[in-house]
C-alpha cells in the first residue's frame, strides 16, 4: 500500500464546467425494452447526462472552469508555477494538452506543464501529484485541470456504456497552507483489460480494421477506438477494494469515519455508492450524489460533485474523504479539508 502524507498545503478553490446539452437516459428506448430501461436507470441512478458537441474537447471545458476560477478569485496568472492536465481524452496524442492550456490561459512561460493519464481514480492520483510540488521551495501555486469527454469514445449502441458516461471539466487551485493531505493509492495492473480502449495506441496501432464495429464476447458493441468495459469484473472489483481502502486511510491517519463531514465517491453507480456507505456504517445523508444529473464523468466526478453538491454546504465539519476507482485497475482514497476552499458556482459551456 502506498500511503502519502503531504503537509502544509491548501485546496484554495474548485470550479467545474459542464456542457449545456442534456441527454435524458429515458430516450435510449432503441437500446433497451421499456421495463429494462426503467430498471437500469433506477439501479444505476443516472437519469440524464451532459454531452459535448463534436467540436468541444475536455480541454475546452477545463479552460472555462479555470477562467471562472482564476477570474473569480482574482488570481495573478503569472503566479501559477505548475499546470497539470488530467485526462484520458486529451486533444492530441502529441503534443500534451497542458502546454496548450498554458497558452490559452495566458500563464507564464515559466510554468511547468504536463499531462497525467488515468481514469476514474485519476483525480485523487493527480491531486497527490499536484500537492507534492507544493513541498518544493520555489513552487507556491499549482493549477490542476481534470476533464473528460468520454461521450466521444462510447459507441451509442453499446448497452454496457451508452447510458453511463457524461462530459465535464474542472479546475482545482492549490497553494501552500496549514492543512495536511493524506492518501492511500493502489494499483492492480493484472486487471488492465477490464476497462480499455484496445486500439489506436502503439500496442495496436490504428488501421482500417480499428473502425470496424463488432459485437464483443459480452454482447457489447463497439470498435477498437471505443471504450470497452467488463461490467461484472469492474463491479466486483470496486465492491471488494473501495471500503477497504477507506478503512486503511482511517487506520493510517488515526481517525474514525465519524470525524469527516462527508464522503465524496467517484460517481459510477448509485447502488455501489450506497453499498460503500452501508459497509462503512456512514450516513448516506452526508454522501453527495451528482451522477443522476451528470452521469459518470470519469476522473472529473469528484471535483464536479464537490462543486454541484457542496458549494452551499453549511456543515461545521468540512473535512471530507474522497474516493476514486476504475481502469488500471487503480483505486485511491484521500482526506482533504474544504474549510478554506472557495467553491465556484457550476458553469455551462
Amino acid at each position: 500500500m502506498a500511503f502519502i502524507q503531504i503537509p502544509n498545503v491548501l485546496i484554495k478553490g474548485i470550479s467545474a464546467c459542464v456542457p449545456k446539452n442534456i441527454v435524458k437516459n429515458e430516450s435510449l428506448g432503441d437500446l433497451f425494452p421499456e421495463d429494462e430501461l426503467k430498471k437500469t436507470i433506477e439501479s444505476v441512478g443516472i437519469v440524464e447526462r451532459r454531452i459535448v458537441d463534436t467540436d468541444t474537447c475536455a480541454s475546452d471545458l477545463c479552460f472555462n472552469a479555470a477562467e471562472q476560477l482564476l477570474n473569480e478569485m482574482d488570481i495573478d496568472r503569472s503566479s501559477i508555477d505548475v499546470l497539470i492536465f488530467m485526462s484520458q481524452t486529451s486533444d492530441f496524442r502529441i503534443p500534451a494538452t497542458a502546454p496548450i492550456l498554458q497558452h490559452r490561459l495566458g500563464l507564464s512561460k515559466d510554468t511547468l506543464c504536463f499531462d497525467v493519464s488515468l481514469a476514474c481514480s485519476g483525480y485523487v492520483y493527480a491531486l497527490t501529484t499536484a500537492l507534492s510540488y507544493l513541498n518544493l521551495p520555489n513552487v507556491n501555486r499549482v493549477l490542476l485541470l481534470d476533464g473528460e469527454t468520454f461521450s466521444k469514445i462510447v459507441n451509442p449502441k453499446d448497452k454496457t456504456n451508452a447510458l453511463l458516461y457524461g462530459d465535464a471539466g474542472t479546475a482545482t487551485l492549490l497553494e501552500k497552507g496549514n492543512s495536511d493531505f493524506n492518501a492511500v493509492l493502489h494499483t492492480d495492473g493484472e486487471g488492465w483489460s477490464a476497462v480499455c480502449v484496445p486500439g489506436g495506441g502503439s500496442r495496436k496501432p490504428f488501421s482500417e480494421e480499428s473502425l470496424l464495429e463488432k459485437e464483443r464476447e459480452d454482447g457489447s458493441i463497439g470498435n477498437d477506438l471505443e471504450v470497452y468495459m467488463n461490467g461484472i469484473d469492474v463491479f466486483n472489483f470496486t465492491l471488494r477494494v473501495v471500503p477497504k481502502s477507506i478503512k486503511e486511510l482511517l487506520e493510517k491517519t488515526g481517525t474514525n469515519i465519524a470525524d469527516y463531514g462527508s464522503i465524496v465517491f467517484h460517481q459510477a453507480n448509485k447502488f455501489m455508492i450506497e453499498f460503500f456507505a452501508k459497509k462503512l456504517k456512514y450516513d448516506m445523508e452526508n454522501v453527495p450524489i451528482s451522477l443522476d444529473k451528470f452521469g459518470n464523468t470519469s476522473s472529473a466526478t469528484i471535483p464536479l460533485t464537490i462543486v454541484s453538491e457542496l458549494r452551499n454546504w453549511e456543515a461545521e465539519n468540512k473535512k471530507i474523504v474522497i474516493s476514486g476507482f476504475g481502469a488500471g485497475l487503480s483505486w485511491a482514497a484521500a482526506s482533504i479539508d474544504l474549510s478554506n476552499t472557495h467553491i465556484c458556482e457550476l458553469t455551462e459551456y
